[in-house]
């Protein structure tokens, strides 16, 4: 599962500060608009940074979204759907992302447990933008999976087909709220919030993000005009390679007894993956090897 701050730095900033002694007799003799109009200026070349008033806001955005820029990998595992009765309903899943210049792909099959199998090709832009091709049950070829089925449940699952990836850190409206602690864990606790440009079905996602490793511990989805929740948590936190990934990620739907597991049993974080890997129409996600 998958979300930068950029600083610009322009040359010809250098040019604003050569003079100082003039701009200051300037702005004291009372030529004020040519003060503003300077200030103009160096507001459109040195642009504000968008977090600088909160440092830690800074921190938890960046590493966040550096977080999934880094991303290439293979995992297997499986998706397991438990009903309030303890009923268990399991399928495999391959998967496998990488972070390319325009963005993340993320290519996965899951199969089972019987002949049908689902793959899925996900691609978010380095805006959040997010697109979706599909290949389902009974289907031959993969199509552009419409919006109005985002939200549809994943082979049975409390997992959507927009959960797969996270795109919520790419939304342009973040908030830290009052950090707190989840079990025993200092945690950042992040406001996203969608905006008319963002292509989502939720109104708003709260992560309760660990202080010292910057990856997420608990994840709080809000749908669009309904309220209703959907929790996510994160288990079996590890480092592979310098990067942080959860083992176990569980979902939750409010109203809704039992929940769904997705378990990564095996893979390599370090896949040097290629465009031609994520090609939904000629190869199977299954039929991949972990490397």
């Amino acid at each position: 599962m998958t979300f930068l701050g950029r600083v610009l730095t322009l040359s010809c900033s250098r040019k604003f500060g050569r003079y100082p002694e003039a701009l200051w007799a300037n702005c004291a003799s009372g030529t004020i608009p040519a003060c503003i109009t300077l200030l103009i200026l160096l507001s459109v070349v040195h642009p504000s940074r968008s977090f600088a008033a909160n440092p830690d806001l800074e921190t938890v955005l960046t590493g966040s979204r550096q977080r999934i820029e880094k991303l290439d990998y293979r995992a297997t595992g499986r998706l397991t759907r438990v009903e309030g009765n303890g009923k268990r309903t399991s399928y495999k899943f391959v998967g496998k992302a990488h972070w390319f210049p325009d963005g993340l792909r993320l290519l996965c099959e899951i199969s089972g447990p019987g002949s049908e199998k689902t793959t899925l090709l996900l691609h978010m832009s380095v805006s959040g933008h997010v697109t979706i091709e599909a290949v389902l049950p009974g289907e031959k070829a993969p199509s552009v999976l419409p919006f109005e089925r985002w939200n549809d449940s994943l082979v049975g699952t409390d997992f959507s087909f927009e959960d797969m990836v996270e795109s919520y850190f790419f939304w342009k409206n973040q908030e830290l709220v009052a950090p707190e602690k989840y079990g025993a864990r200092e945690c950042f606790v992040l406001k996203s919030t969608s905006g008319s440009q963002d292509r989502t079905y939720y109104d708003s996602v709260t992560s309760w993000i660990d202080h010292g490793i910057l990856y997420p511990v608990h994840v709080v989805k809000t749908l669009r005009g309904t309220g209703q929740q959907k929790e996510f948590l994160y288990y079996g936190l590890r480092q592979v390679g310098g990067a942080w990934s959860a083992s176990q990620v569980e979902a939750k739907l409010q109203g809704k007894p039992g929940s769904s597991m997705m378990v990564i049993e095996g893979g390599s974080g370090k896949a040097n993956l290629s465009r031609k890997d994520f090609d939904i129409g000629s190869s199977s996600a299954q039929e991949e090897k972990v490397k």
